[in-house]
């Protein structure tokens, strides 16, 4: 039995080599403390799961369902685009997903050929680099610079690969650094997009985890956005749902309508009563997404401060729930992260596995429990000292 070259060529995925260290070192009885992954630690809300038990209970959500989400789910993220002023069509505009992240590693097969580019941004989640080889394209690197406040300069994509790309991956707010893009930005890319007849993908997975007053717009609200954008939403960070898997894309008709028959050829759809659930999510009260701001804002502040009195000069970002962070002088971000290991017992993220331009930082999750959060701080500041950069 021989594997195909196309997943020969595919490294193995991130978060699995970080669960495998954190199961070797379990094994060998240490006591392991993760901030790698980014997976809620509250439990759904209440009205979630009670939505979901009931649901569950009805025969008439035992069937198959529709590949393209039910119509009242499709017409509750509607009202989810409609709260931030914009008008999405749930009919012809919006498809049910199983999470965001089947839809965006999707996409891919739907509109690259052998050859085609996808523009990605780098550093950036894994899944758009590794679908687009997945799918026989091609992916070219936007690096995300501080000084740009890591949003990639799309002036200096030379003409040639922007003519042969297909499709631009876009994440605001962003994930590894916890970037915001603001309306500005979008426009340029609608600009960008239409120039050079491109589709947008924006992953708006951290659009509801935001701080101190600030409000992630959505790609859609930029003027002519539909005609050249789609974008992907997630039920997984803010109503703390990651394994109930249930997202959605919406935007571009067209665009939206070839990613629902792509998905009718490979899944049977959401389960309803998941469904079901997400639209209690979605059109039920709102105080547990403004409790989860508060809660990661709170380990925000008490990461910040805590690089910060070892050495790093960093501001809080405003939305996202990671701190993405320098090395110290003398490390590679492998190296960092190893030695943070080896002599605290916390997992941290090497940047450089989001691609090139991560080297030389780390990311770090706020979704551990906050006492754990300050034991994890205070085994980093006990083997670490003072940092020099």
């Amino acid at each position: 039995m021989r594997e195909s070259k196309r997943l020969q060529n595919l490294p193995p995925y991130l978060f699995r080599r970080i669960e495998e260290k954190i199961e070797r070192a379990t094994r060998e009885g240490k006591e392991v403390i993760s901030l790698a992954i980014g997976d809620p630690d509250r439990p759904t809300p209440a009205h979630v799961v009670e939505a979901m038990v009931r649901e569950v209970r009805d025969p008439a959500n035992h069937s198959y369902p529709t590949s393209v989400g039910l119509p009242e789910y499709r017409a509750a993220v509607a009202e989810w685009y409609r709260r931030r002023g914009v008008e999405v069509d749930p009919r012809s505009e919006v498809v049910a997903l199983i999470g965001s992240k089947e839809g965006l590693a999707h996409l891919p097969f739907c509109f690259l050929d052998p050859g085609d580019l996808a523009l990605i941004t780098d550093p950036g989640y894994p899944v758009y680099r590794n679908c687009t080889l997945l799918a026989g394209g091609e992916p070219y690197l936007l690096p995300l610079r501080p000084e740009n406040g890591f949003l990639p300069d799309l002036t200096a994509v030379p003409a040639e690969a922007a003519r042969r790309a297909k499709l631009l991956f876009l994440n605001y707010p962003n994930n590894p650094t916890g970037a915001v893009a603001d309306l500005d930005f979008f426009r340029e890319a609608v600009d960008f997009a239409r120039r050079y007849d491109l589709l947008i993908c924006h992953d708006a997975a951290y659009a509801d985890i935001t701080y101190d007053g600030y409000r992630a717009p959505s790609f859609l609200e930029v003027p002519g956005a539909k005609e050249v954008a789609v974008e992907f939403g997630s039920l997984s960070k803010p109503y703390n749902m990651t394994g109930w898997r249930l997202g959605w894309v919406a935007g571009n008709a067209e665009a939206v309508s070839v990613l629902g028959r792509l998905k009718s050829n490979l899944d049977s759809g959401c389960f309803q009563a998941v469904q079901r659930a997400g639209i209690a999510a979605l059109l039920g009260p709102q105080d547990c997404v403004r409790e989860a701001c508060r809660l990661y804002q709170e380990r925000r502040d008490l990461v910040v401060g805590a690089l910060n009195s070892m050495g790093w000069n960093l501001a809080g970002p405003k939305a996202s729930f990671y701190v993405w962070a320098p090395v110290p002088r003398g490390y590679t971000s492998a190296e960092f992260v190893e030695a943070v290991f080896e002599r605290a017992l916390v997992i941290l993220t090497p940047g450089e596995e989001y691609g090139p331009a991560g080297q030389g930082y780390f990311r770090l999750s706020l979704t551990v429990d906050t006492e754990r959060l300050k034991l994890a701080l205070e085994r980093m500041q006990k083997a670490l000292g003072r940092v020099q950069f």
